[in-house]
């Protein structure tokens, strides 16, 4: 979540852009920058974006992994031997 005292305008964050940096190092947190009074862009420090987009990636894989056992507990899956001899079938007609 972003703080509201992490609000600052771009001429602003232009002007004193090692202090920011800094702070953006030391604290992990985003700071938005606004144009003409409206929020335009996030900044954050490279390493804590890495780290959100390790959790984006790990809930993607968690949220793939759910979609795939309620496919299966409808019935919309193939046991994998069924699937892997359907597969060997199309190769050999097509091989």
């Amino acid at each position: 979540m972003i703080n509201l005292r992490d609000i600052y305008s771009l001429t602003e964050f232009q002007r004193n852009a090692r202090s920011h940096l800094a702070r953006l190092r030391d604290s992990g947190l985003p700071s938005v920058l606004t144009v003409n009074g409206r929020a335009e862009l996030v900044v954050q420090d490279a390493a804590s974006y890495q780290e959100l987009l390790d959790k984006v990636e790990r809930a993607e894989a968690i949220l793939a992994v759910q979609e795939g056992l309620a496919s299966v507990e409808r019935g919309e899956g193939k046991p994998a031997r069924a699937a892997i001899e359907g597969i060997r079938k199309r190769a050999r007609r097509s091989g």
